[in-house]
């Protein structure tokens, strides 16, 4: 599979989530203080990623 999100505890105690495609990260979430909020997080870009405005601001 070329993309995935994976959950990790960083330094400060915190669950992050990042997405990676190709094994390059293309984005890293915020800190959460559990491991379900994250995973909320997850299920959330699933949900309304798909939909999600492009803004050109170039």
């Amino acid at each position: 599979m070329a993309h995935k999100f994976e959950i990790w505890k960083d330094k400060a105690g915190e669950y992050r989530v990042k997405f990676k495609f190709n094994a390059e990260t293309m984005f890293t979430t915020e800190g959460y203080s559990s491991k379900a909020a994250a995973q909320n997080a997850i299920a959330s870009i699933k949900k309304n990623g798909p939909d999600a405005p492009v803004e050109d601001n170039s």
